[in-house]
């Protein structure tokens, strides 16, 4: 694998509402062309963060002046804001979007999304919205209805259609943001048929009994032959510690999953890049290692992804003077890379990169 060209997806401007963009995705649709989507704030979790949406017809090399399409609903009275949203096109011209909403209101004390004492989480739901014009123009959002076992929902996937039209969305749990029990942290898929407007009971995809495993971030594809393949940035709640990413793949639609692998290299996953051949890229974070940007190539979707193939498309420079050392903030200050396979058989990756005061949405097309 090697890289092609690289570039800027979004520039960022300091001191304003731009400040930080955040949470990439990208969309290549049936027709070549490519959407992308990320969170724009003044920092990485703020209540003035909307998402922003940029369109490009070359291949990503050149990318639209950004829009802010998606407005940010007040949910039962309550004011929330957007945080992310992932796109999915069903058929030619007719797309859903998924977003995670965050309750502003209810502890406005709060020093983030997460407890630092309980390790419960602010209250979010995940709302949904169609377009029927290529996303030119949206719904209202939706909210879909979770079970109380769910508790506040994380969305770190787009919907997956599968072979069938059966649409999968995959949701974490949390604990309520008062809730100081042990935690038991889940990962699980919903089922529509209906294109998104109902779903069924949660399926689990991830879950330790004893809490000793966390599976955080689970990126997932579904292959050509109909498989799934999830990735998850997989925790150690004992030693603190974070593992490889492991893969887990599905032959039955999601209903089912294998038991966890080990895929040999470390930290948090990409959103994997699945080609017609059913090859898969696989961009992750190394943060704790090299801070860096990193991806292989595997042959299927439950292929080894194999060194030989490995290219580093970003590493972070730290600050000269970090006070805070190797696991201070500049170690979260760029990451979250998401790959998607376009028309011409290349991969597009777009991670976002900086500092605590500006990032940018930066990105890179590989050669599979």
């Amino acid at each position: 694998m090697r890289i092609i060209d690289s570039g800027v997806l979004s520039r960022s401007v300091s001191g304003t509402d731009r400040a930080n963009l955040t949470f990439p995705a990208v969309l290549c649709k049936s027709d070549g062309t490519l959407i992308a989507t990320w969170h724009s704030g003044t920092t990485k979790d703020c209540a003035d963060e909307v998402i922003e949406v940029s369109r490009s017809s070359d291949l990503g090399r050149t990318w639209t002046a950004p829009e802010r399409p998606f407005e940010c609903p007040a949910l039962r009275g309550v004011r929330g804001s957007v945080k992310i949203v992932y796109l999915t096109e069903l058929a030619p011209g007719r797309i859903i979007a998924a977003s995670m909403w965050i309750d502003r209101e209810t502890y406005p004390d709060a020093p983030g999304l997460f407890n630092p004492e309980t390790e419960g989480c602010v209250p979010m739901s995940i709302l949904l919205a169609d377009s029927e014009d290529s996303g030119d123009t949206w719904t209202a959002w939706r909210e879909v209805p979770m079970p109380e076992e769910i508790g506040p929902a994380s969305l770190t996937n787009p919907i997956m259609q599968l072979p069938d039209g059966t649409l999968v969305m995959t949701i974490e749990t949390n604990k309520h943001y008062l809730d100081s029990s042990k935690w038991y942290q889940r990962v699980v898929a919903f089922h529509s048929t209906d294109g998104g407007m109902t779903w069924g009971e949660p399926v689990d995809i991830g879950y330790d009994p004893t809490g000793l495993i966390f599976n955080w971030d689970l990126r997932s594809a579904v292959a050509p032959d109909g498989r799934i393949g999830a990735f998850a940035w997989t925790y150690n709640t004992e030693t603190e510690s974070y593992l490889n990413i492991h893969r887990r793949i599905s032959s039955d639609c999601g209903r089912t999953w294998s038991d966890p692998e080990d895929i040999g290299v470390t930290d948090q996953a990409a959103h994997p890049a699945v080609l017609p051949d059913g090859r898969v890229v696989l961009a992750w974070v190394d943060r704790f290692n090299d801070q860096s940007i990193k991806a292989r190539v595997a042959p299927s979707i439950d292929g080894v992804f194999r060194p030989e193939s490995e290219v580093t498309l970003y590493t972070h420079e730290a600050p000269k003077e970090d006070p805070k050392g190797a696991l201070g903030f500049s170690v979260w200050s760029f990451g979250l890379p998401y790959a998607e396979a376009l028309s011409d058989g290349t991969v597009l990756v777009a991670y976002y990169a900086g500092t605590e005061d500006a990032m940018d949405v930066l990105w890179t097309r590989l050669a599979p």
